[in-house]
């Protein structure tokens, strides 16, 4: 289902929050938060609502969202319990495709990542194959956790950038986010 920009402001707020609640895995509180923000003259507009209300709650709902989402090729992926978006997220990105070998590299890095922060690792897969997925995961494992924590949040705001584009159609306006940044690689 693809809407258009439009039809998202004239949503009656309750469509509005079922229709976006997703966008941020599991937390329509984030679609609540801009509801009455509407009309918004883009998807980027809607984007950078929703990336400032993420930003302005507390650190328990921000934390409470980054642990809503599903480790990368993780239990919940086996089990096959992702969100459709995160599961078409992972698929992308090849995740159900892994050789027994990065499976296994994958378990063992979300094992010491959610040691280390509390929290899964998050990163927004579009773009990235097996190896960077790796390779960004083992580099981040080295970082401070406030640090860590922001970026994910950043990373959740990237994720939900493309949710958005591949939800609404913008008339005239270029997808907010198409590929990873350069430092994304």
């Amino acid at each position: 289902m693809t809407l258009g920009m439009e039809e998202v402001n004239r949503m009656a707020p309750a469509v509005f929050v079922a229709a976006l609640g997703g966008i941020f895995e599991h937390s329509p509180w984030v679609a609540e938060k801009v509801v009455h923000l509407r009309p918004f003259a883009s998807v980027a507009a809607l984007h950078a609502a929703m990336a400032d209300a993420l930003r302005a709650a507390g650190e328990a709902q921000r934390l409470a969202l980054i642990r809503a989402h599903p480790e990368l090729a993780g239990k919940a992926a086996v089990r096959g319990e992702l969100t459709a978006e995160s599961g078409r997220e992972q698929s992308g990105a090849g995740l159900d495709a892994c050789s027994a070998e990065e499976f296994a590299v994958l378990q063992r890095l979300n094992a010491a990542y959610n040691a280390r922060f509390g929290f899964p690792f998050i990163i927004a897969v579009r773009g990235h194959d097996r190896q960077s997925i790796i390779r960004h995961f083992s580099e981040r494992l080295q970082a401070e956790r406030a640090s860590e924590m922001q970026e994910s949040i950043e990373q959740i705001i990237r994720i939900a950038a493309f949710r958005l584009g591949d939800l609404i159609r913008d008339q005239g306006q270029p997808p907010i986010f198409t590929t990873p940044d350069k430092d994304q690689r």
